[in-house]
Order: structure tokens, then C-alpha cells, then sequence
């Protein structure tokens, strides 16, 4: 996916009152550390390495996509890339409104091992926590 898509996939799959621009998605996609992988559907995930550690930076699925298990692909190719660069392990941020990112990444084994006060800004202006989950990656 260009830039180009990869913005217009997340502003459609996140209700926020700035979505990553295109300009964004350039930069980081020309930094080393981050990695980007892209499901057969209308969904992508970008991660980035570093220190042992490798960061969710952004999970997308079209919202007429949602329900099909893109997400779960997503994630699993993610912390197979993740493992593939020497990952110990995986961590990220999501809104603590999010309930259905919050049970998918709960289901695949993350755990809250955090909180950011006021992180998020929802449409209506307000702030919302985010939840800091992280997970060990075990290497087979």
C-alpha cells in the first residue's frame, strides 16, 4: 500500500479528529526500525523494533471488513515479524474506550501493564486514558 492508501484506510477505520496524513505515513515508512505489513483485505498493521522490543504503532481494518478476523491475521503477522527481528517484547497503546481492540489483543495474550492519562482526544474534543498492554514474545 502507498502512503496515500495506507491514510485513507486509517482515517476511515478511526474516528479522531487528526488522522495520520499521508505525510506521516512517508515518514515513518522511511525509518529503518518500522515495518509495515498488509492483509489480503482492506487492513494493515505498522509496527517498529527496537531494543528487543517491538511496538504496535497502528492496527487498520476497514470498518465494512470488521468482524472477519483481519485484525487477529494482523496482529499474528505482526509478532511473527516482531519475533523475526529478535523482539522480547511486543507492546502498544489503545484507547480505553476501544473495547473490541481491548479483547482481541487480550485474547492473544496481551495484558494491561499500564495507563496514559488523557492521551486520546475523541471526536467531541474530550481526553480519554490509554491503555499500555504489553506481551512477552516467545521464540520456538
Amino acid at each position: 500500500m502507498s502512503p496515500e492508501e495506507l491514510a485513507t484506510l486509517h482515517a476511515v477505520s478511526f474516528q479522531t479528529p487528526r488522522p495520520w496524513s499521508v505525510k506521516d505515513f512517508a515518514g515513518l515508512l522511511s525509518m529503518r526500525e518500522n515495518f509495515i505489513i498488509t492483509g489480503d483485505g482492506p487492513s494493515f498493521i505498522m509496527g517498529r523494533y527496537a531494543a528487543n522490543e517491538a511496538e504496535v504503532l497502528t492496527l487498520a481494518v476497514h470498518p465494512e471488513a470488521r468482524g472477519l478476523g483481519l485484525g487477529r491475521v494482523m496482529l499474528r503477522a505482526y509478532e511473527k515479524e516482531a519475533k523475526s527481528r529478535l523482539a522480547l517484547m511486543s507492546v502498544l497503546e489503545v484507547a480505553e474506550n476501544n473495547s473490541v481492540a481491548i479483547s482481541l489483543y487480550l485474547s492473544e495474550g496481551y495484558s494491561e501493564s499500564g495507563r496514559r492519562p488523557r492521551y486520546y482526544t475523541t471526536p467531541e474534543n474530550t481526553k480519554i486514558d490509554a491503555l499500555v498492554l504489553s506481551k512477552p514474545l516467545k521464540h520456538t
